[in-house]
């Protein structure tokens, strides 16, 4: 299959889970996965209309950075290291993996000298996977609260990894727990909080995401097929 053929296969599905949930399909964005992917495959998804691309690592996307077309929306999807923030606060247009204090503390202080603010997504560890990235729920609200009170960042929504499941109803509830997640934060209308954006679902689940309010899917291996770690 080309990429032109599984693009639009996803962009159907995403089509077909937005109208089973009563959704308007405008509402989600698809974030192409480009990780390991060379700039010649990422070109011909921008090509056919794809903006929103998703990088795991910093070094990565600022080496694709400037070899691509200025338009294109990077996403930070992946968990970044405090001191590689000064890279990438003046490229990626989200970062969607913002797991700590600390982390959101860099982001801040390498923003403000810039004169920049940058949009962030609260990465939440739903699962409570020990191999997972994320604030546990019973600390996030606390944990938005304090970021928020931080200069030079917007927060704007909740991203989360849920599990690698063959059966992806198993993750149903996992989403569904972030849309609660979101509503919650919401209607404590904090200052510097929007809950416009929900991260979640991936090439074997973002069906289920969809139907339970993601606003951002992130699709790699359904976009560009399997993955080669040798090389980008």
């Amino acid at each position: 299959m080309s990429i032109k053929e599984n693009l639009q296969t996803v962009k159907n599905n995403m089509l077909k889970a937005a109208e089973r949930a009563g959704r308007n399909p405008e509402d989600v964005t698809l974030i192409a996965v480009s990780k390991t992917k060379p700039v010649e495959m990422i070109r011909e998804a921008y090509d056919l209309g794809i903006r929103d691309f998703g990088e795991n690592k910093v070094q990565e996307l600022v080496d694709k950075y400037d070899m691509l077309p200025g338009d294109i929306r990077w996403h930070l999807i992946g968990h970044l290291q405090t001191n590689k923030v000064k890279y990438i606060v003046d490229k990626a247009y989200l970062i969607h993996s913002v797991d700590s204090v600390k982390l959101a503390k860099e982001i801040s202080k390498e923003a403000s000298k810039r004169s920049l603010t940058v949009n962030i997504l609260i990465e939440v560890n739903v699962s409570g996977e020990e191999s997972k990235f994320g604030v546990s729920p019973d600390k996030l609200l606390e944990t938005t609260e304090e970021i928020a009170a931080l200069p030079a960042i917007n927060i704007k929504g909740l991203m989360t990894v849920a599990p690698y499941v063959v059966d992806s109803e198993q993750n149903r509830g996992i989403f569904a727990q972030m849309m609660k997640f979101t509503v919650d934060i919401m209607q404590k209308n904090i200052d510097n909080v929007s809950m416009d954006f929900i991260s979640m679902g991936m090439s074997g689940d973002y069906e289920v995401a969809i139907e339970e309010g993601a606003t951002y899917i992130r699709v790699g291996t359904s976009i560009f097929g399997e993955r080669n770690y040798n090389k980008f």
